[in-house]
């Protein structure tokens, strides 16, 4: 019989290295996005972190799908091998690891010689004598012969030449079903999950950094072409065409005694007496979403809130609710169905407190949580 050894096969290919790196990336996104978005309560976040891998699994299985088509589309084919040697990764309860060193000798083919891993239960363990007299049934894709496997119930035709049969060693290199991507692969991976994370506190600093800073460090809303940009006495006013905001500087908040009010007051003097969806109210941050040009019907006038209710409305948020040390506030004003329905949100130690009001800040359910 001739004995040929066979090349191992090749698994740094550059396509594994690229499939390594791009994983890593995933990894590295996923995690920092969805551990970020818990710790700051963002929610689209959150759902990025779990819709990415869920997506690129997705992707994954759909481009990989025709490869492995094909490798199920070629049938195994059975020969006799001997066991060279056999050795336990480690102790189990009742299956072992077991790593083989194998000499298989197809009918139509030239012999080679591989190293696999496979689960063998404890009293079986026995039955596998490295250099013995047993021979053993193997079977393996043509394409694919480092994916061999020990056939541990054969057919009768199989059970009786391997009790008959002899099989010849066959020298090395033994082919490995397992084998390492060395440090460079490791090193890929390693730089795409950094780089993974890095691209999610980039693209997502605003909410990751500015909420633990109360929204100091916010950043202004993007301003298109059609938009205009002003600063008055330590704030800045930004106006597009749909919306309008107000970021004070340091040291200010919405809170004080006429700083909401003037903060409205500026937006309606730069886009003019438009009517407003919704207005949101944060410490330092006033964002106000204008109605379509051209519906007359939809949204209500900014300058009707009840300004000095809010700071009432806060605090009662913040103290009857159980809410202790508020760290963030946000009040959401909605009056898109013509009555003004406003919602106080505060943030703290002890939890989250709700409050909900009329247009003319008296308070009609509150929640703590």
């Amino acid at each position: 019989m001739t004995s040929t050894a066979v090349a191992p096969p090749t698994h740094s290919t550059p396509a594994d290295l690229a499939l390594g790196f791009l994983s890593g990336g995933v990894i590295g996104a996923s995690l920092s996005a969805f551990i970020g978005g818990c710790v700051v309560g963002r929610v689209p976040l959150i759902l990025t972190g779990l819709v990415l891998p869920a997506v690129y699994g997705l992707l994954f299985f759909l481009v990989t799908l025709p490869r492995r088509a094909r490798e199920a589309a070629v049938a195994p084919r059975t020969a006799l091998a001997v066991i060279e040697s056999l050795e336990a990764v480690r102790d189990e309860t009742s299956d072992v690891p077991v790593r083989f060193d194998l000499s298989v000798a197809p009918d139509d083919a030239p012999a080679f010689r591989v190293e696999i891993r496979q689960d063998v239960n404890l009293v079986e363990l026995a039955d596998y004598r490295p250099r013995g007299v047993v021979v053993v049934v193997v079977e393996y894709p043509p394409d694919r012969p480092w994916k061999t496997r020990i056939v541990k119930r054969p057919t009768p035709e199989w059970e009786e030449r391997a009790a008959a049969g002899r099989v010849d060693s066959v020298p090395g290199p033994a082919m490995k079903s397992e084998t390492p991507e060395g440090c460079f692969g490791g090193v890929l991976t390693l730089l795409g999950l950094l780089l993974g994370a890095a691209a999610v506190l980039l693209l997502f600093r605003a909410d990751l950094f500015g909420s633990q800073r109360g929204d100091s460090g916010a950043p202004e809303p993007s301003v298109s072409s059609s938009s205009s940009t002003t600063t008055v006495t330590s704030s800045t006013i930004t106006v597009t065409s749909a919306t309008g905001t107000v970021a004070l500087g340091p040291g200010q908040s919405m809170l004080d005694e006429g700083a909401l009010r003037n903060a409205v007051a500026s937006l309606t003097q730069t886009s003019g007496k438009r009517q407003a969806l919704t207005v949101v109210v944060q410490d330092r941050l006033l964002t106000v979403a204008f109605s379509p040009t051209g519906v007359k019907s939809a949204g209500f006038d900014p300058r009707s809130l009840p300004y000095d209710r809010v700071p009432g409305l806060v605090e009662e948020a913040g103290t009857t609710l159980g809410v202790e040390s508020p760290r963030s506030w946000q009040l959401t004003a909605d009056g898109v169905n013509g009555s003004i329905m406003l919602r106080v949100v505060v943030t703290g130690g002890g939890g989250t407190g709700t409050l909900t009001a009329d247009g003319r800040g008296n308070v009609l359910w509150k929640k703590g949580s």
